[in-house]
């Protein structure tokens, strides 16, 4: 089966290798075209490595490049991470179609921050989806879907690195294997069921010390390590990384005010929010490297109550 592989950056370099050390023919590899002064993509470097043609169209509505790309005579498009719009009708080109990954158990969570947003409302639950494209977002027909839970520590950056990464590498072989052997389902999505997210920016991730320590303490680990959570102090942008709750059982457990800094101790710092304390374990002052919570709160100068998150 000739396969051209479509994506950028580390997870499509991993799908691209994983495909070729199994013996897959691929036949050309496209990426998206690299910004003025920007590295080459990951897959870029790993397709030109392994001797492969590389196209970097900046649009796939050109009839040009649909006549490049059929000229391939492509079965099937392997797509791991796309960025760009590709209209149904490139998708169509090859023998097979195209088949594309999500990180979501579709049709929850389209869009673009599918990774954030469960663990910031809350999910117990997510998972990926590879998919038949169409010209939608995220809207195709399922092939497969893949689960693993949410635990109460879970961050962005271990759902994605630990789990969705490698999950979505082997998911992407094993639906591959179901379409060379013409078993592959095309499932349709409920739409009453669909919910899309925009993405997760900056602006969705400042911290409100007035909420409870439960949504608060979702949005650090939603937003870790991107956008990355964050409060003021003294004018200055802190980003909050990594924090533990520390739920009230009285109101003296509380003791201050809301986003006062109640306790400083060696390994950070407490911040009182509505039903207890957040103890802040590492953060990122405005334009300076990640750091300790300790380390912060004593070159800050932090005593108890002498401070205030706004």
């Amino acid at each position: 089966m000739r396969i051209v592989v479509h994506g950028q950056q580390a997870f499509g370099k991993a799908v691209l290798e994983a495909l070729l050390a199994r013996g897959d023919e691929v036949v050309a590899v496209y990426v998206a075209p690299e910004k003025e002064g920007q590295k080459a993509d990951p897959l870029k470097e790993a397709a030109l490595a392994a001797g492969l043609e590389v196209r970097q169209p900046s649009s796939y509505k050109d009839e040009q490049v649909a006549e490049e790309f059929r000229a391939l005579k492509p079965d099937l498009q392997v797509m791991a991470f796309v960025t760009l719009f590709v209209p149904s009708g490139f998708l169509n080109i090859p023998t097979h179609g195209s088949i594309q990954y999500h990180p979501s158990l579709l049709p929850a969570y389209r869009g673009a921050s599918a990774i954030n947003w469960p663990i910031i409302k809350g999910e117990t639950q997510t998972g990926l989806s590879i998919f038949w494209p169409d010209d939608g977002l995220d809207t195709g027909d399922v092939l497969l879907q893949k689960t693993t839970p949410i635990g109460p520590k879970d961050t962005l950056g271990s759902v994605y690195f630990d789990r969705l990464f490698p999950m979505g590498v082997e998911a992407m072989l094993e639906a591959v294997d179901l379409v060379k052997a013409g078993k592959a389902p095309k499932i349709k999505q409920d739409e009453a069921l669909a919910t899309y997210e925009g993405l997760c920016r900056a602006a969705n991730a400042k911290i409100d010390w007035g909420k409870p320590w439960e949504q608060i303490d979702r949005l650090i680990r939603g937003c870790n390590p991107a956008p990355g959570a964050w409060t003021t102090l003294n004018g200055k942008t802190v980003k909050i990384l990594d924090a533990t709750p520390m739920p009230a059982k009285t109101p003296k457990e509380i003791g201050g005010k809301l986003g006062e800094i109640v306790a400083v101790e060696e390994d950070g710092f407490q911040v009182v929010c509505a039903d207890g304390r957040m103890k802040v374990t590492r953060v990122q002052p405005e334009g300076e490297a990640k750091a300790p919570a300790g380390d912060f709160a004593k070159a800050e100068g932090m005593t108890p109550k002498s401070a205030r998150f706004e």
